[in-house]
C-alpha cells in the first residue's frame, strides 16, 4: 500500500470519528430527529460529501451512534460486563443512572432511539430492539449462573426495572430513581437466588 493511499485511510477513519463525536454531542443535546445531516457535517467538521460517504443516510448515522455507544461501553448494560464485582453486584449495579452534573440525565439511548423512530421496521428500531434482546440475553446468563431454577420471568422483571428506572429519570432528571429500581430488584434477586449462592 502506497504512502498516499495510507494518509486517505487515516483521514477517511479520522472523518468518520469525528462524525460520530459530532453525531453523538448533537443528537445527546438536542435529540436525533432535531439534529439534520448538514448540522452534523458542520459539527464534525467534513464535507457533506464526507458525511454521505462514511453514512449514506440518516438512519445509518444513527445506528453508527448506537453502535459506537455499545462498542465505547456507554451505555447502562456495559456494568455488567465488570468481573470485579460479584454477580448479584454486578446486577444490581445496573440500576445505578448515571448523575450527569449539570446536563440533563439522558437515559437509555435505545429507548430514546426506538421512541424517535417508532416504525418497528427502521434499521434505527430494529437496532435499538435488538440491543434490547441483548440484555435480556446477557441478564440470562448472569442469573442463570447464580443458580436460579427458572430464569425467565426474573430476566424480564429486571430489564423492565432497568428500562423503567432510566426513562423515569430521564423524563424527571432525577438520578435518585434508580435506587428504587434498586430496591426492587435485590427484592427480586433475594427471593429468586438460593440461599446457599448469596
Amino acid at each position: 500500500m502506497g504512502e498516499q493511499q495510507t494518509v486517505q485511510r487515516r483521514r477517511g477513519r479520522g472523518g468518520r470519528e469525528r462524525i460520530i463525536a459530532a453525531a453523538t454531542a448533537l443528537f445527546e443535546a438536542q435529540g436525533i430527529i432535531a439534529t439534520g445531516m448538514e448540522q452534523v457535517a458542520a459539527a464534525a467538521p467534513v464535507s457533506k460529501r464526507t458525511l454521505y460517504a462514511h453514512f449514506p443516510s440518516k438512519d445509518e448515522l444513527v445506528v453508527g451512534y448506537l453502535r459506537h455507544l455499545v462498542e465505547s461501553g456507554r451505555t447502562m448494560e456495559s456494568v455488567l460486563e465488570r468481573e470485579d464485582l460479584p454477580l448479584r453486584e454486578r446486577l444490581l449495579a445496573l440500576f445505578a443512572v448515571p448523575d450527569e452534573g449539570d446536563g440533563p440525565i439522558r437515559g437509555c439511548p435505545f429507548i430514546d432511539a426506538a421512541a424517535e423512530f417508532p416504525d418497528p421496521q427502521s434499521p434505527v428500531h430494529r437496532y435499538a430492539a435488538e440491543q434490547k434482546r441483548r440484555l435480556a440475553d446477557r441478564l440470562a446468563e448472569l442469573v442463570g449462573a447464580l443458580g436460579v431454577a427458572e430464569p425467565e420471568a426474573l430476566v424480564e422483571q429486571l430489564a423492565i426495572l432497568a428500562d423503567g428506572a432510566a426513562s423515569r429519570s430521564m423524563v424527571l432528571n432525577d438520578a435518585g430513581c434508580g435506587r428504587y429500581a434498586r430496591a426492587a430488584a435485590e427484592s427480586l434477586l433475594d427471593a429468586a437466588i438460593p440461599t446457599a449462592a448469596r
